[in-house]
């Protein structure tokens, strides 16, 4: 029989991290994460990352895996993990791929378009001087006249992907989501993708009590502690430049806290807008476990 990758995604807070380890508990298995800042061990609270009680002994993979000292990119992350997936299938006949990364997900499922150039060190410097200069702001503005529609998507804080994307654009003189729609590499085992979603109110109300509950754990320290580490680009992601913000002076701790609330929610909404492009999702409510499990024991059989 063909090995089943479960895909179970969805926006912040939506509760993949409790779902998927009742589902690995009943399937037997283990969980690779696609989450591109838990790889980091420094960082835990500001990523959510699941603590030892929550993973209840159910083997999580790329979970503490790197130093936040080392460079480590999707293209790193889509050869380890199929790597990894060729020693896990020949224990389990389903691995469950959870986070909510969807450019990670893409990348095990599917592969990268292999006419995507290389990068441009003039272009690459330039987009870093204005960045030091100006701020994030100016690579969203650019990044939404070059590609407004890979702009509706992409996670706007994340410098290092509005850098690349801009790059591109301006490498090829095409859009850059135009560039990645290529054709999708074969890969030896079937993908099924589960999308968890919630009524929008409930999903806003339990990413503010995430944020107030971060607080209160210590996340003002966490960020502290990775102040030399301030220019990776994990840290250049929602929790953390509103904190540096506020470090640095330029805000109080209380407008800090409410914007990561707000760039929160609106990273929520893109993420559900990234999942949505891809019509291979069946979306459930987190709560309806045995429709999830049931759907996943039918594939079996297809």
């Amino acid at each position: 029989m063909t090995p089943l990758l479960v895909v179970i995604t969805g926006p912040t807070a939506v509760g993949k991290t409790e779902l998927c380890v009742q589902i690995a508990q009943h399937f037997n298995t283990e969980i690779i994460s696609a989450d591109s800042r838990q790889f980091y061990k420094e960082l835990a609270i500001g990523t959510a990352k699941p603590t030892n009680k929550e993973m209840q002994n159910v083997q999580h993979h790329f979970i503490d895996s790197h130093s936040i000292a080392i460079n480590y990119n999707v293209n790193d992350f889509e050869k380890d993990a199929l790597e990894l997936l060729d020693d896990l299938f020949l224990k389990h006949k389903v691995i469950i791929l959870t986070g909510g990364s969807g450019l990670y997900i893409d990348a095990l499922c599917d592969g990268f378009d292999e006419d995507i150039p290389g990068s441009d060190d003039n272009i690459r410097t330039e987009l870093n001087e204005l960045y030091e200069k100006y701020g994030i702001q100016v690579l969203q503005e650019k990044l939404k006249q070059l590609d407004p529609k890979f702009y509706s998507t992409v996670d706007l804080n994340n410098v290092k992907r509005l850098q690349r994307a801009i790059e591109v654009c301006l490498i090829t003189g095409e859009k850059y989501s135009s560039i990645r729609k290529g054709n999708k590499q074969a890969r030896p085992f079937k993908v099924l993708k589960v999308g968890l979603n919630r009524d929008r109110e409930e999903l806003f109300d339990r990413i503010n009590q995430r944020v107030d509950l971060m607080l209160e754990n210590g996340l003002l320290d966490e960020v502290k502690s990775v102040i030399p580490h301030r220019d990776k680009n994990a840290l250049k992601t929602v929790g953390y430049i509103e904190l540096f913000d506020y470090l640095d002076g330029k805000t109080t701790l209380e407008e800090a806290t409410e914007k990561i609330k707000i760039n929160t929610r609106r990273y929520a909404k893109r993420q559900i807008g990234w999942f949505n492009k891809d019509g291979n999702y069946t979306w459930f409510h987190p709560d309806e476990r045995s429709a999830i499990i049931s759907s996943i024991e039918k594939h079996f059989t297809n």
